[in-house]
Order: structure tokens, then C-alpha cells, then sequence
């Protein structure tokens, strides 16, 4: 079912978003060479536990989870792209570093990501983490009132094809409101003027992601993260925006 909130709600919603803006930055800033995975779950359940937030991911267990997911973070390195399990892994010179964090405050959810070069990055790695990021504010531009959801999934897709990067359509944006994933489905790859009228009041993530040569992903072991089919690295960007009279307002805003 899709909700629509009001300017009030949206405006409870908030702080949701700028406790969630605010784990990543310290994330993003503690992510470095030697930095164990575990160690930045425990950073974000710290701040989770402090703000008197809840986590979204702890006792999350979707049908594609092999068990409820136990950390507050998914952590994804290198050609693990999405869904990454926290696990005893120390990043090392050149790793790639997806994080992706959602998070209630008050009973509203926000949700976003960003990825991270660890150490000395490589060019090829610059150039997707900075296309996921394009990608990510061409779909947001296209979240104005009147238009559509295939017109996100259009803005995001020619991001991504321009830069020469396959897309898969099995992950993608969602609603999000009091609870982290709900309708509709936001797919990286559409049909301009096709799909949900976007009307204000609708609170959507908005979240691309690309791996660097292939769109084929495969479940990990561990029952949760997702590999590139080719070990190829990939790279996300995710921000949870709320579509108002005036265009789309960011509310994980960094």
C-alpha cells in the first residue's frame, strides 16, 4: 500500500533524517586502512543507542534473508555491492566501502548510503562511486510533483549508461515511512512518463547502485550480502527524499 504524508509528518520525519546523515558522516570518517567491519557497526549502534533511536536491520528477516540480520549496519567491500554482513574484515589499502544505514527516530524511518575509497584509491573506483553519486541526483531532480516513477528510473538509468555501466533492476528504491521498506518500487532502469504519479506527500529512498562490468549478482554464504556475478567492484548512493509543492526535499541530507 502507498502512503502519503503531510507537511507535518513530513516534518516529524526530519529528524529521522539528519540522525541517519549524521551516523554516515562518522562512518565515512572512521572508515580507513586497519579499520575492522565490526568496529564501525559498533560506532553506528553506539549512536544508535545514544540518540535512543532503533534500528531498522537488527531483527530485519525479508524472505530473501537467510535469518534476521543481527547488525545495525550492512557493510559491502569491494565486489560485495549490496547487503554486506558485518564480519571480522580489517579494510585494507584500496578497498571499496558501501555502507548503507536505516534507522527510526520517533517512529519515522529514513534510509541512505554512500560509498567510500579506502586508502589509495583507484581511478576505475573514483569514477563508480562518483557515477552512482550523479546518478542519485538525476533522480532526485527528476522527483517533482507531476512527474513519475519511471521518470527516476529513466534519470538514474541514463546516468549509469553513459558511463558504460550495466543495471539491474532487482534492487532498487522503495517507500519508506514508519517502517524502512515499503511501496513502490523504485527501479534504477525505466520509462520516462511510465509508473506512479509522483505526487506530494510521497516519501521515497532513491538508491543506485552499479557494479563495475556486470548487472548479475549472487548471495554470499553468509545468506545475505550480494556479490557481482564477475567479482567486479561496485559502488552505491542512497538518500531518502520526501516529494513536496516545491520539488523533492532531502531528508538524509550530508
Amino acid at each position: 500500500m502507498i502512503e502519503y504524508r503531510t507537511p507535518t509528518e513530513i516534518e516529524q520525519m526530519r529528524p529521522a533524517g539528519r540522525f541517519v546523515a549524521d551516523v554516515l558522516d562518522a562512518l565515512r570518517d572512521a572508515a580507513d586502512v586497519g579499520v575492522n567491519l565490526l568496529e564501525l557497526d559498533e560506532l553506528a549502534h553506539r549512536m544508535i543507542t545514544d540518540r535512543g533511536a532503533v534500528s531498522c536491520y537488527i531483527d530485519y528477516h525479508p524472505s530473501f534473508g537467510a535469518s534476521p540480520f543481527g547488525k545495525v549496519l550492512c557493510t559491502s567491500v569491494n565486489d560485495a555491492v549490496l547487503h554486506g554482513l558485518p564480519h571480522d574484515y580489517t579494510l585494507v589499502d584500496g578497498d571499496v566501502l558501501s555502507v548503507d544505514f536505516a534507522a527510526s527516530v520517533d517512529g519515522w524511518v529514513s534510509d541512505s548510503a554512500l560509498t567510500v575509497a579506502v586508502g589509495t584509491p583507484r581511478n576505475e573506483d573514483l569514477e563508480l562511486i562518483a557515477t552512482t553519486e550523479r546518478a542519485l541526483l538525476a533522480g532526485i531532480e527528476a522527483a517533482q510533483p507531476g512527474n513519475k516513477i519511471g521518470d527516476i528510473s529513466f534519470a538514474i538509468a541514463r546516468v549509469a549508461t553513459q558511463a558504460g555501466y550495466k543495471i539491474n533492476t532487482d534492487f532498487g528504491g522503495h517507500g519508506v515511512g514508519r517502517t524502512m521498506h515499503g511501496d513502490p518500487h523504485v527501479p534504477n532502469d525505466g520509462r520516462r512518463g511510465r509508473g506512479l504519479p509522483l505526487r506530494p506527500g510521497l516519501v521515497i529512498a532513491i538508491e543506485p547502485w552499479f557494479c563495475e562490468s556486470t548487472d548479475k549478482i549472487y548471495t554470499d554464504p553468509d545468506g545475505w550480502t550480494l556479490r557481482s556475478r564477475d567479482g567486479s567492484r561496485g559502488a552505491h548512493s542512497e538518500h531518502t527524499i520526501a516529494v513536496t509543492p516545491d520539488g523533492p526535499l532531502v531528508l538524509t541530507a550530508r
